[in-house]
């Protein structure tokens, strides 16, 4: 009976932990944020900063260098890390697989594909236009993932998604690379493209963007309890009454909108989904509740502060922000995944 006591006991604690550490991501998020406004190629103190948001003066050029330049690129940021961190989180629960995310599994590889696709054929080139067309292929690639996982008589398996998805992927990708290279004005939008960035973007972006990312942020939240139950096995989920084929048709909507929409606005960028979840199942648990809620505030602390590295790292220009993920992920991915504890779910 003690022993029972002080379990329960031990519940409300855990509970004002993840809390107090909802808060803290919260305010390293605001950090984050501010650090993007004021810091580039011209610092600008965080007291101008803030005057520029609550009091802008379009005769001022260091406010119309936040407002113009730095906010849609910060607000940018904070959508695209918030999806990609969640997409993560979900492809991870989704397949029972902790080296999962929208790059392994394929995913982002479709959008790419769908995307040079518009480009060179259509002649598209503005990121709104390509909306369309990535959700198509993140999609797509996800069910193509997903069936061929699941031929055979175990079914999905962690290790058959994977492979399937690292197949498909470098299939897309091939054919990616095969349109780009016959065409040079299509060579020409998707080099920058390609790499991952959210600078050179306006506040329009957002009003497309926003919207599809927050919508799948929703159902990917309203998917955290049952995920919770499938991580058990279908046929316990069943048992505890979760409707388990309409929870992965909504995992699916749920990652084609996060994944398609952050390829269409940014390009891809790698590793955020996949180590974000990672590092954020280090301090709440497998809980999936607590994933998701972490992930939307982690993952765009990291792009963010990613972002703003890659501003300075050079002594002129800047490195965009998918290639300082690449190189901040991969060893940090390495040290996570030696972690057994960190690295199951």
């Amino acid at each position: 009976m003690d022993a029972g006591r002080h379990a329960d006991g031990d519940a409300p604690r855990r509970i004002r932990m993840r809390v107090a550490g909802l808060v803290i991501a919260a305010v390293l998020l605001v950090l984050a944020a501010i650090a993007s406004l004021a810091i580039g190629n011209r610092a600008i103190d965080p007291v101008t900063v803030l005057t520029a948001l609550a009091a802008y003066d379009d005769s001022n050029p260091l406010h119309l260098m936040v407002q113009q330049l730095r906010l849609p690129r910060t607000l940018l940021g904070i959508v695209v890390g918030a999806a990609l961190a969640v997409c993560g989180a979900l492809i991870q629960a989704f397949t029972r697989n902790p080296l999962a995310d929208p790059g392994i599994l394929g995913v982002n590889a479709g959008a790419s594909f769908t995307v040079t696709f518009a480009v060179a054929v259509l002649g598209l080139n503005t990121p709104g236009a390509y909306v369309p067309f990535a959700l198509l292929g993140a999609f797509v690639l996800t069910l193509l993932v997903y069936a061929l996982g699941s031929l055979g008589t175990s079914g999905a398996t962690p290790m058959k998604l994977t492979l399937a998805g690292v197949a498909l992927g470098a299939a897309f990708t091939g054919f990616t690379t095969a349109i780009v290279l016959q065409n040079r004005s299509t060579f020409d939008v998707m080099r920058f493209w390609g790499v991952g960035s959210i600078g050179g973007r306006s506040l329009d972006q957002l009003t497309w963007a926003a919207p599809l990312i927050v919508v799948g942020l929703l159902i990917g939240l309203l998917c955290a309890r049952s995920l919770n139950a499938l991580a058990l096995g279908d046929d316990l989920a069943h048992s505890l009454g979760v409707r388990v084929g309409v929870v992965r048709i909504l995992v699916i909507v749920s990652v084609t909108l996060l994944a398609g929409t952050s390829v269409a606005a940014a390009g891809p960028i790698a590793f955020v989904g996949i180590m974000i979840p990672h590092v954020v199942r280090w301090f709440t648990g497998p809980d999936q509740r607590w994933v998701l809620a972490y992930s939307i505030l982690v993952g765009p602390t990291f792009l963010l502060l990613a972002d703003v590295l890659g501003r300075i790292a050079l002594p002129n220009g800047e490195l965009r922000v998918g290639i300082i993920t690449g190189l901040l992920g991969a060893p940090v991915l390495v040290a996570l995944v030696r972690r057994k504890k960190v690295s199951g779910l």
